[in-house]
């Protein structure tokens, strides 16, 4: 998932606790399997090297993928799963290590979805694409696992991946959880904002730990698909509340592709969220 990964069971029962834990970390396990582009034994792996030949996939594949085209048309384009090649020139470790005009111009004929053959259940890609749901994948496991958790048990549960995170019920007395929204730069590991959570999810997008520099500029990970080269004028976090996970990182991810225009956007949209610059905290 990208990050440290837990589960917060409000309980007296041990034994409870231990069988939502138990659900939660079955329900990452196997997501993570499934659609880690980092394995070489999974469906992903399938797709990425059948070198143009269609690959029929599951239901829970085939909405992933229409999620996927649904934020690419949304983002008008801006969002692409085939995006993830890129990154054979990009390093974000957060050193100063930026990629050629020639590495990043070899890669991007092998971006674009719009090159993408789909046709529920069947997709096939160009020879040397790859598709990675990277942008989607730890938001929907985060609402698969509180959902398993539910099925469980009626006991408030918080599921957090990565600081995406998702709650089944508020707690004892109807209190919300108090989550904190980690700060920028100097206030890492430090809550720069606390957001009471009584039902649904939290999705945050930014920098914080994932960015190239570039002299004095820091550039974020997350990659314009046409250019092949960082999003321009991006917050450095954005965090959105919705009625679950996935939605509520669809909307910042959007949002982060807006650069400058992110705030606008998510004012435009109605969503409850949080917004941190280098200069300012919203």
């Amino acid at each position: 998932m990208g990050g440290p990964c837990e589960v917060l069971v409000e309980t007296e029962r041990e034994q409870e606790a231990r069988q939502i834990a138990e659900a939660v970390t079955a329900c990452a396990g196997r997501i993570e399997h499934k659609y880690s582009r980092y394995r070489t034994d999974n469906l992903i792996a399938q797709i990425n090297t059948a070198q143009g030949s269609p690959v029929t996939v599951d239901e829970e594949t085939a909405n992933l993928l229409d999620f996927s085209a649904l934020l690419h048309s949304l983002s008008g384009g801006m969002f692409d799963i085939t995006s993830g090649v890129l990154r054979r020139a990009w390093s974000f470790d957060g050193r100063e290590r930026i990629p050629t005009q020639e590495d990043i111009e070899a890669l991007l004929p092998l971006v674009g979805w719009q090159k993408v053959k789909w046709t529920r259940p069947v997709v096939s890609l160009l020879p040397g694409m790859q598709i990675d749901f990277g942008g989607v994948a730890k938001e929907y496991a985060v609402d698969q696992a509180a959902r398993a958790a539910s099925i469980v048990s009626t006991a408030p549960t918080l599921v957090n991946f990565g600081g995406d995170l998702a709650v089944t019920r508020a707690r004892s007395g109807e209190q919300p959880w108090r989550v904190g929204i980690e700060g920028i730069d100097g206030d890492l590991g430090q809550a720069a904002r606390l957001v009471d959570l009584a039902a649904g999810a939290l999705a945050t997008s930014g920098d914080t730990y994932r960015y190239v520099k570039s002299g004095s500029r820091r550039l974020p990970h997350i990659l314009d698909p046409r250019s092949g080269r960082p999003i321009e004028g991006a917050p450095r976090t954005i965090t959105v509340a919705a009625s679950n996970c996935t939605q509520a990182g669809m909307f910042t991810t959007l949002a982060m592709l807006k650069g400058p225009g992110a705030e606008a956007f998510l004012e435009s949209e109605g969503v409850r969220f949080w917004i941190q610059r280098d200069a300012a905290t919203r």
